[in-house]
């Protein structure tokens, strides 16, 4: 399998149930089980460093793009592989929708929704043509799917923006839309 590297996009907070620490650690381990290299925003707090610190455990490859001023605030992870630090926020995004062959979107707050917006746009624009998909379990992603669909209904955007991403509630059909079905225990 050709080494993939996907950009998870996630929240600085671990949010109110403990689901979604359970959710971004099996992210992270799954990911490093499956050969993909993580690329996030390279804080240690919050689902981010969830995914993080369970991919490092597990032997994966971990690439953290963190600016400057965020370097304390988010509490930058002193663990990963490589850290690239930006000057701010574009220069952050830009790093990792170069470095990323595609994007796996799991709870957050402004920030994943900036960076998912981000993304989508540019994928709708043909500047990237990458997998996109969010995972929420327990329907955490309806509202935005919703509001989706409001656009389409109302002619500001048309079905075919529906086809720009992939959403799902369970972690293996997640795998499965990026590509990344298979892990190195079963090809070994």
């Amino acid at each position: 399998m050709t080494e993939h590297a996907v950009c998870v996009f996630c929240g600085s907070r671990t949010g109110g149930h403990e689901r979604f620490r359970e959710l971004a650690e099996a992210v992270g381990r799954g990911l490093a089980e499956r050969g993909a290299t993580v690329i996030y925003g390279g804080g240690a707090l919050g689902l981010m460093g969830v995914v993080s610190n369970a991919a490092i455990a597990a032997g994966g490859q971990v690439t953290g793009i963190i600016p400057t001023f965020l370097r304390k605030q988010e509490v930058q992870n002193m663990n990963l592989t490589r850290t690239i630090v930006t000057d701010g926020m574009l220069d952050r995004k830009q790093a990792m929708i170069d470095l990323s062959d595609a994007f796996l979107i799991l709870p957050g707050g402004l920030g994943t929704l900036d960076e998912l917006f981000e993304v989508l746009t540019w994928r709708q624009l043909g500047q990237i043509d990458k997998p996109i998909v969010l995972l929420g379990e327990d329907g955490f992603w309806e509202p935005l799917l919703a509001l989706v669909e409001h656009t389409i209904g109302q002619a500001f955007a048309g079905a075919s923006i529906r086809e720009l991403f992939v959403s799902t509630d369970t972690l293996d059909a997640a795998f499965d839309a990026l590509g990344l079905a298979e892990s190195r225990a079963r090809q070994a």
